[in-house]
């Protein structure tokens, strides 16, 4: 009896074991192959939604071109011109020769640039030149005003002002200029929402003067949310009743995004009264 309470105790503890191993297996592999992922899905969403329709449209411009020219590789037959007119006919389309003859050209277009898969990087490459002048217009005042006008149409549309707010500012936290960016000086932890309980916060300056006559010596604070730090809330603490960190703003993202789990490696006490 002894034997077998010890073999079953063994068993569990292996498999207690493995399930330890198959879990820091996951925490190894996942992060690899959630980046991947996100790299991949990205790639692929620029290349259907932005490169495509490019690519389309130079297709477009290049059937135009060789139809007018009368581009001798491009330019159909007599039996592929009334194979179109029957095709259309079939599919109640404009049976014309005329239509027939530019459908032919757009088939013979298509076929030799999907025979050259390279070609496909065009819209890719003419997506980020877009990109790049777009991001110099808006730069200068005749950009901005466009920018504001578009933007105020944008906000007009009941189904779209509820989202894209919110969609701009966590792109202008991630990608946006240095003046645009929130500047977290530091990182504290304040007691809120009541005495006992305490929160990570970030710095962005000194009160305002009104504040100060108010309130007193104070500074204001920004309680990022967990785990979407993009958002989150301001609160004016009195300088002395904060805790500085000897941690970084980057640590502090990744302690909140996780959720607690990713812990800075080195650290050191918080001083009391230091802001």
């Amino acid at each position: 009896m002894g034997q077998a309470e010890a073999n079953t105790h063994g068993g569990g503890a292996r498999r207690g074991g493995a399930g330890r191993f198959f879990i820091r297996g996951l925490g190894v592999v996942l992060p690899s192959v959630l980046t991947l992922w996100i790299l991949v899905t990205a790639f692929r969403f620029i290349d259907s939604n932005i490169a495509g329709p490019i690519n389309a449209g130079l297709r477009l411009v290049v059937a135009a071109g060789a139809e007018t020219a009368g581009v001798v590789a491009f330019v159909p037959t007599e039996p592929e011109i009334a194979a179109e007119q029957e095709r259309a006919q079939r599919l109640r389309l404009d049976a014309s020769r005329e239509a027939a003859v530019w459908r032919a050209t757009r088939s013979s277009v298509d076929a030799w640039w999907a025979a050259r898969w390279y070609l496909d990087l065009a819209g890719l490459a003419l997506a980020l030149v877009a990109v790049y002048i777009l991001g110099r217009l808006v730069g200068g005042f005749l950009g901005r005003k466009l920018l504001a006008a578009f933007e105020a149409g944008m906000l007009a549309v009941p189904g779209i002002r509820s989202v894209y707010p919110a969609l701009k500012q966590v792109v202008e936290f991630l990608f946006g200029s240095e003046n645009k960016k929130l500047n977290f000086s530091r990182v504290v932890m304040i007691e809120y929402p009541r005495p006992g309980l305490w929160q990570m916060g970030l710095v962005t300056g000194d009160a305002p003067p009104q504040v100060a006559e108010a309130c007193g010596d104070c500074i204001s604070v920004f309680i990022p949310n967990s785990p979407a730090p993009f958002s989150g809330w301001t609160v004016t603490v009195p300088r002395g009743d904060v805790r500085e960190l000897q941690m970084t703003v980057d640590e502090a993202l990744r302690y909140l995004v996780s959720a607690g789990v990713v812990v800075p490696k080195d650290g050191s006490r918080p001083s009391r009264g230091r802001s």
